[in-house]
């Protein structure tokens, strides 16, 4: 199982979802809106306006030791 988690350069980390598999992770995570770099959505660009750079990327919940 894993986690998105939303990384901001002048922030803390913020996680986003839980619970995903690794391919619904990749996919979240490929996509142009995961990061502020990429987007080109109204509510993604004021995010980054607000907060500053920022991406997306996935984690393992139950990390193997």
């Amino acid at each position: 199982m894993f986690k998105i988690v939303r990384v901001y350069f002048n922030g803390r980390p913020r996680t986003l979802k839980k619970g995903l598999t690794l391919e619904e992770a990749q996919a979240h995570c490929s996509n142009p809106e995961s990061s502020s770099k990429t987007c080109q959505g109204s509510k993604a660009k004021a995010r980054t306006k607000r907060m500053g750079m920022w991406f997306d990327c996935y984690d393992d919940l139950f990390p193997r030791k």
